[in-house]
C-alpha cells in the first residue's frame, strides 16, 4: 500500500525538498490548492458561494516551531474573517483549523493554542459563521477534545472532527452526538499505528457506517467528509431513516475533487460545503491528500511524466 509510504514522505525533509522542487508540482498543487494569500482565493469563494456551495477554508501550515508562528497563523485567520466579513459571505464560509498551527506541539501548548483560536472563533461568530477544530494525529485528540468543549461554553456552534478509522471514535461519537454538536466524520489521514487504528479499507469504511449511523441518530449536526460515492448513498439513507430534513446535515469535499459531485448534491438541495485550504506551507497538506486516494496519486505521476 502506498498511502503509508507516502504519509511517511510528508514528515521527511528530505522529500519536502526534491517534491518542492519539481517544476510540476506547483501546477498540480494547484489542482488542491488554489492560492496562497486571500487576495488569491476570494475570487474562488465568490465562485463557488454563487453556484449554491458553502465553504470551510483551511489556512495551511502545521510545522509551528515558535509562539510567534503560531501568533502568526491566528493574525491569518483574522485576515480571512475580515475580508470575509467585507464580501458579507459569513453565512456561507466557516473556517477549519488545525491546533498544531497555534501552537499545540509547543511548550504549555494547550493553553498557547486554546489563547490562540478563541479569538479566532470569537471573530467568526461575530460575522455570522463559526469554526470547526480539524483533528490530526491521535496523540493530539485528547487536547483537541478539551478546547472544542472549553471553546463551546461560549461558542456553542464550534465544530470539531473525528475520524472512522481510530478504534476510540465510536465512544467519541456517543458523547459527541448531542444536541447542538457539529461533527465532521472523515476517514483518517495520517499514519496511525495498528494499535489505535484500522489499517484495512473495508474495516475502516464499515467503522465510518457505525459512526455515521450514530451521528445520524444523535441529536448533533453531521458533516460528511467523503467522496465515496458510495458512503454518501448510505449517508443519505441513514439520514433518511433518522428522518433528517436536508438542512440537519451537510456533505463536505474537498476543492479540487469530484466537483461535478459538488454541485449534483447542491442542486438536489443538500447542504455541500467544499473544503478550501490556501497559504504557502501546503506540502503536508498535499501529500495527504496524495495519501488518501491512488487516483489522486496517479494524477501528480501523469503529470510529472508529461511535464518531465
Amino acid at each position: 500500500m502506498l498511502g503509508p509510504v507516502i504519509l511517511a514522505a510528508s514528515r521527511s525533509d528530505r522529500m519536502r525538498r526534491l517534491i518542492s522542487a519539481a517544476p510540476v508540482t506547483r501546477q498540480v498543487v494547484d489542482r488542491f490548492i488554489p492560492g496562497e494569500t486571500v487576495t488569491d482565493v476570494v475570487p474562488i469563494i465568490a465562485d463557488l458561494t454563487s453556484r449554491g456551495l458553502e465553504l470551510t477554508m483551511d489556512v495551511v501550515g502545521e510545522d509551528i516551531t515558535t509562539p510567534e508562528q503560531a501568533s502568526a497563523a491566528r493574525d491569518a485567520y483574522l485576515e480571512l474573517i475580515g475580508r470575509l466579513e467585507e464580501l458579507e459571505l459569513g453565512e456561507k464560509v466557516e473556517m477549519s483549523v488545525k491546533l498544531s498551527m497555534f501552537g499545540q506541539a509547543l511548550d504549555g501548548g494547550h493553553e498557547l493554542a486554546l489563547a490562540n483560536v478563541r479569538p479566532v472563533v470569537e471573530a467568526a461568530a461575530a460575522i455570522g459563521t463559526t469554526v470547526t477544530l480539524d483533528a490530526e494525529d491521535h496523540t493530539t485528540l485528547d487536547s483537541m477534545f478539551a478546547i472544542h468543549e472549553e471553546l463551546r461554553k461560549d461558542f456553542p456552534q464550534t465544530g470539531c472532527v473525528i475520524q472512522a478509522y481510530l478504534f476510540r471514535t465510536e465512544a467519541d461519537a456517543r458523547h459527541l452526538a448531542a444536541a447542538g454538536s457539529r461533527v465532521r466524520l472523515v476517514k483518517g489521514a495520517y499514519k496511525e499505528p495498528a494499535e489505535v487504528a484500522y489499517q484495512q479499507k473495508h474495516e475502516i469504511d464499515k467503522a465510518y457506517v457505525r459512526v455515521l449511523r450514530t451521528l445520524m441518530e444523535g441529536e448533533g449536526y453531521p458533516m460528511i467528509g467523503s467522496h465515496d460515492p458510495r458512503l454518501i448513498s448510505i449517508a443519505q439513507e441513514l439520514a433518511h431513516q433518522a428522518g433528517r430534513k436536508l438542512d440537519e446535515y451537510e456533505f463536505q469535499m474537498l476543492y479540487g475533487i469530484r466537483g461535478d459531485e459538488h454541485l449534483r448534491l447542491a442542486a438536489e438541495g443538500h447542504r455541500m460545503r467544499v473544503y478550501t485550504a490556501y497559504g504557502t506551507d501546503w506540502y503536508g497538506y498535499f501529500m495527504r491528500r496524495l495519501a488518501e486516494k491512488p487516483a489522486n496519486l496517479r494524477f501528480f505521476l501523469r503529470s510529472m511524466v508529461s511535464k518531465g
